[in-house]
């Protein structure tokens, strides 16, 4: 049912997150490319990819990149940009990331951008990143962290959902580490990168959008406790949110 969900949202959001902000940003695009260090010899697998966009980033190093997501609509997008930018090393097909349809070790790296918090039982994908990719190679992850005060944490996962249903449950640093050590990765370097993005244009974007936007308001009026990780301030007229992306390199 969760699947069914995710699916109708981003065939709702296809054209409008490959153009966002939050998908755009060079400073994240560019740390994770730089994690990544693919190689002209390699294979590369941007799993849950969107519109792929960091498949794209990756195909000027890469030897190949392969794109899967479950959403037809994201699939189409990114076949229509590669396309466009002629890049022929870069292929997309429709798929679930948590379960891959191809064999034990096919790559020799992986990357998931705002995958996890989308995906019940997030360790999953975990597990089948460290399936799909051969031993020695790199695995590159970046999500939004939760608070890590409970009752601010659940505060802004109410705000997550009410914005957009597909949203799951965003990780503390302490989890994404454990469900990765669990998976049988090593972690090599993490950082804490934050995100700023336009607030009117993430409410609008969500499938709850302005429908919501009363209740989104008044949570933001009262939070339980200073946040961290999800904060809407205003700058130069404009209201802005300003999230703490978790980044991180594992090897097989």
């Amino acid at each position: 049912m969760h699947e069914r969900t995710v699916v109708s949202e981003f065939t709702r959001q296809a054209e409008s997150f490959n153009r966002s902000s939050a998908a755009t940003d060079a400073d994240l695009l560019d740390v994770i490319v730089a994690l990544a260090a693919a190689q002209p010899t390699e294979r590369w697998l941007e799993a849950a990819c969107g519109p792929g966009l960091i498949a794209r980033r990756l195909a000027p190093t890469a030897g190949a990149v392969e794109g899967v997501d479950m959403t037809p609509a994201m699939i189409d997008v990114a076949r229509r940009e590669a396309a466009a930018a002629r890049l022929r090393n870069v292929t997309f097909s429709v798929g679930d990331a948590t379960a891959l349809d191809c064999p034990d070790r096919r790559y020799d790296g992986a990357v998931a951008r705002f995958a996890l918090h989308h995906i019940p039982l997030p360790g999953r994908l975990a597990r089948e990143l460290a399936r799909v990719v051969a031993p020695g190679g790199r695995i590159v992850l970046a999500d939004h962290l939760a608070d890590p005060l409970p009752a601010v944490a659940a505060w802004s996962q109410e705000i997550e959902r009410l914005r957009d249903p597909s949203h799951w449950s965003c990780l503390s640093r302490a989890r994404l580490r454990d469900l990765c050590a669990a998976a049988g990765l090593e972690l090599e370097r993490e950082d804490v990168m934050p995100l700023e993005i336009d607030f009117d244009d993430w409410l609008r974007r969500g499938g709850g959008g302005d429908a919501v936007r009363a209740l989104v308001e008044e949570a933001l009026a009262d939070p339980p406790g200073p946040p961290e990780c999800f904060r809407v301030f205003e700058r130069e007229g404009r209201r802005i949110l300003r999230l703490q992306v978790w980044v991180a390199r594992l090897s097989r």
